[in-house]
Formats: structure tokens, C-alpha cells, sequence
């Protein structure tokens, strides 16, 4: 067996044990009313947004997962709880250096659609950037809801400047377009996306994804990464788009889609004899076994991309400019640490 199938058969195991953590609060069956409706009132989307900011807050402040446990799910719910997990590990008296958040100037996006689940996209301003001389931002986050009885949680969440920020589409009473995960007119189906952005991380293929520092910049480090002497590095990345992990899109102003999507990661170290492995706070502390001439890491990872529309390419253009308008771009991606195993 090669060392990236055993990485891979590995990585399995890991990978049923956070979403066993992640989904349990995360369920989106799809059920309930058949009738088109919008997903929230923007007043139900702005408590929404205040009660995911209480529940952030009092977490990041006591580094205590359980305390936002109920506002996240998805992507966010597995980096974010497994990222406070580990720093409670390192503080268990809590942050020394809590800053509450503060998120303001909200925009929505607010789909109708019919059954569950419904969510939504809010686009705020954050004090994550003032007084700092850092350039302005603002913060993306996609919220979800399964039920009727359950709470609204967030997904996913991205920092982006301004002139990043996607332009939804909306009707005339302002309601944003939900894009269907088998979409046909797109470059790249929404439900395609994780598997075709986990086989392009992978191999460089398919060659649908634009260049650019969450594309062709993570290759290139990640084969640098891989060229160390008495240390091998290997990786491997698989599609999560099941359940909480599912896809969502909406139709952006101009043709197009923006679509919200994560994928799974795993590296694997493996060192000669007297070589250190990578073995940091935030490791140790989520790291199962003893970790000797071997470490796997495991990371989720969480995409916000613009898809175009097929031939939707200007009249004029040369091939290769025609080419380059027929890739999907990715504005922006987080990815955190869930879990490591040493052996």
C-alpha cells in the first residue's frame, strides 16, 4: 500500500470522528413547507447575526467551546471549535487578550426558497481592522437554519475587502436568488465543487480554478514544503459536501454565481531518525498517540468562489482570454486545524 493511500485510509478515521462532533447540531434535512418564502425577516437576519456576535464573544473570551457550540456548524463549526479546544488547552483561565467583536454596517442576502434548510449570507463591517494601519475589511458569513426549532448558525465565514465583497443579485423587494446545487449553466456545478477543487489541489487538475494565493500558491508551497531534507511531507484532500458541509450559492449581479463550499485536508509528516517533527501548541493539544517519526494533521477548509457562466466569455476576446473568463476565481478561504495523530 502507498504511503498517500494509507495517508488517505488514515485520514478516514479521523475525519468520522470530528464529523461525528460537527454534524450532530448541524443537520439540514430537507423538509417542511412547500411554499416559496423568504429563508428570514431582515429583522429575524439581524438577531441572528447579534446572537451569533454574544455567542463568539463569550467563547473567544473563556476559550470554552461549548459556549457558541449552538451558533456554529459546517466548515466554521469544526475549525472554530476545535480551534477553541485547543487554545483552552493552553489558557484554561481564558483569553488574556479578548477583544470583543463588534459587527456592524450589516448587508443581506436573503434567498426564498421552500422546506428547509433556509439561510442566508450577511456581509458586516468588523473593529477587527480599525486602529491597526491594516487595510479595511469586512466580514462575510453564511448562516443556516435546519428547523423551524432550531437555532440560526453559521457555516462559513471569510474576511474580505470591500472591493472583493460578491454583488448579489436581487428582486425587486430585495431578496437575494439561491443558485441549485445541479445547476446547469455554470462552469462548475455547485455540488461539483469541493471534489473538483480537492482533485485541482491535489494534482492541478482539473484546470478550471484561476490562479491565485488560495489556488496556485498553495501548490507551489506545498512542493517546496515537500523538499526538506530527513523530512517527507505528503498531502491529501478530499471533497465535504455532505450534510452541514453542503453547498450553497446565490446568483451574483451580473450572470454568475458566488457559491460557498469546504473541502477536508490531511498532511502527513514522516522524518529520519534525530529530525524533529512540526509539533506545535495547537497540535499537542488536539493530538491523539505519540507522535515519533509520524504526524498526520488535519485540517477543514472553507471557499467562497465566483463561478461564470458558461460562454459568458465577451465578444472579441482572444482564447486565452476567453479561457481565463471561464475560470472559477476564489475570493477568499480559511482553513483550520480539527485534529492530528502521531505514531
Amino acid at each position: 500500500m502507498s504511503r498517500l493511500s494509507t495517508l488517505k485510509r488514515l485520514g478516514t478515521g479521523l475525519a468520522a470522528a470530528t464529523a461525528l462532533s460537527v454534524t450532530a447540531s448541524g443537520c439540514v434535512t430537507v423538509h417542511g413547507e412547500l411554499e416559496v418564502v423568504p429563508s428570514a425577516t431582515k429583522a429575524e437576519a439581524a438577531r441572528a447575526l447579534k446572537d451569533f456576535t454574544a455567542a463568539y464573544n463569550k467563547a473567544d473570551k473563556a476559550y470554552d467551546p461549548a459556549l457558541d457550540a449552538g451558533r456554529v456548524t459546517g466548515a466554521l463549526g469544526a475549525i472554530n471549535q476545535a480551534g477553541l479546544k485547543a487554545r483552552q488547552a493552553q489558557n484554561p483561565d481564558g483569553n488574556p487578550r479578548h477583544e470583543p467583536l463588534e459587527l456592524t454596517d450589516a448587508e443581506y442576502a436573503i434567498p426564498k426558497k421552500a422546506g428547509w434548510p433556509r439561510w442566508f449570507v450577511a456581509d458586516a463591517d468588523s473593529n477587527r481592522d480599525q486602529d491597526t494601519g491594516r487595510l479595511d475589511t469586512r466580514w462575510l458569513l453564511v448562516f443556516v437554519r435546519g428547523g423551524a426549532d432550531q437555532l440560526w448558525e453559521v457555516s462559513h465565514l471569510w474576511v474580505l475587502t470591500p472591493a472583493r465583497m460578491p454583488d448579489f443579485k436581487k428582486d425587486e423587494d430585495g431578496w437575494a436568488e439561491a443558485v441549485e446545487p445541479d445547476v446547469p449553466g455554470l462552469v462548475v456545478a455547485p455540488k461539483d465543487l469541493s471534489e473538483q477543487y480537492a482533485s485541482y489541489m491535489q494534482s492541478g487538475e482539473p484546470e478550471v480554478f484561476a490562479p491565485g494565493p488560495h489556488t496556485s500558491a498553495v501548490r507551489q508551497a506545498r512542493q517546496k514544503a515537500a523538499r526538506q531534507i530527513g523530512r517527507s511531507v505528503q498531502y491529501a484532500d478530499q471533497r465535504l459536501d455532505s450534510g452541514a458541509f453542503a453547498p450553497l450559492g446565490l446568483v451574483t449581479e451580473g450572470g454568475g454565481a458566488t457559491v460557498f463550499f469546504a473541502t477536508r485536508q490531511y498532511e502527513q509528516q514522516t522524518v529520519a531518525k534525530g529530525v524533529r517533527l512540526d509539533l506545535n501548541a495547537d497540535v499537542r493539544a488536539l493530538m491523539t498517540g505519540t507522535a515519533k517519526t509520524k504526524l498526520t494533521k488535519e485540517r477543514v477548509s472553507s471557499q467562497v468562489v465566483q463561478v461564470p457562466e458558461k460562454g459568458a466569455a465577451g465578444a472579441g476576446r482572444s482564447r486565452q482570454q476567453e479561457q481565463q473568463e471561464q475560470q472559477v476565481t476564489v475570493l477568499s478561504r480559511i482553513q483550520g486545524l480539527t485534529a492530528a495523530q502521531g505514531s
